[in-house]
């Protein structure tokens, strides 16, 4: 009986280790449609300052200052992210948008909190400046 427990115990331990790692590396399937767009105001002053407020009211109480480092990012199965690393840089920002704004799994969808698309692409420019 002791190895049966031993045993079973084992297999619930891998299969959460499992389920842990292949949540982290899960990578963004983004439609065509997101990646092909293209930010409108880039890195304008004015729309920086714009999404810098909105980022502060939606995203930062998972994503902190930009390293997923927010007071709620302690309560997340999936890790949130380096908005500051070279890798998120290095992503479309079509692909950032449908990320932002579709989102999956945790990240939830912001389409109905943030309409305007100025909005949207504002805080697209302010995450570029992280």
């Amino acid at each position: 009986m002791k190895k049966f427990l031993f045993a079973a115990l084992t297999v619930v331990f891998a299969m959460s280790l499992f389920s842990f790692i292949a949540a982290e590396k899960k990578p963004w399937t983004v439609p065509a449609k997101y990646t092909s767009m293209k930010i409108q105001k880039k890195g304008d002053a004015a729309s920086i300052a714009l999404g810098k407020t909105l980022y502060q009211k939606y995203c930062k109480s998972c994503h902190g200052a930009g390293k997923g480092d927010g007071p709620k990012a302690s309560s997340m199965k999936t890790p949130l992210g380096d908005f500051t690393a070279a890798a998120f840089k290095s992503i479309p920002d079509g692909n950032k948008y449908f990320m932002s704004f579709v989102g999956r799994d945790e990240m939830p969808n912001f389409e109905k909190k943030v309409v305007d698309e100025e909005e949207r692409w504002a805080i697209i420019n302010y995450l570029n400046t992280l």
